[in-house]
């Protein structure tokens, strides 16, 4: 398949909802599920994250959030199905962004945990945006 038709078959709900899936599982998962591990692994505070542009950092993460799934859309392509979306999902978040991520760490000194909440966001999100690409 061609890029122009890549382009062509791009189903617009699709990435809007596998967009909108992983803004959400990220409140979860920065929030009550790894947040206050995510935030001593890389010495945040409540005071210090309240410094931030909030409207700035969650709309970087939505744009950045949609070309994910836009991209993994055009992957995964128009035939796919639920299965075969969701197992591209997984292998691409496991084996290009974790391992990516992991190469970073190490030369950044990072911890484990904070690989492991980080990069374990980046599998279980792109798992999802496949499983709901593939499924529409």
């Amino acid at each position: 398949m061609d890029l122009a038709t890549a382009f062509t078959n791009i189903n617009w709900l699709s990435v809007a909802l596998a967009t909108i899936s992983s803004f959400f599982l990220g409140g979860l998962w920065y929030g009550p599920l790894f947040g206050k591990i995510w935030m001593k692994e890389f010495g945040f505070t409540e005071e210090k994250l309240k410094q931030r542009s909030v409207s700035k950092t969650f709309g970087v993460a939505i744009v950045l959030a949609f070309i994910a799934a836009l991209i993994l859309d055009m992957f995964i392509g128009p035939e796919s199905d639920t299965l075969f979306g969701t197992l591209a999902g997984f292998f691409a978040g496991l084996g290009w962004v974790a391992t990516f991520v992991g190469i970073l760490y190490v030369f950044e000194m990072q911890t484990l945990r904070a690989y492991l909440v980080n990069a374990g966001y980046c599998v279980v999100s792109l798992t999802i945006m496949g499983a709901v690409l593939g499924a529409m």
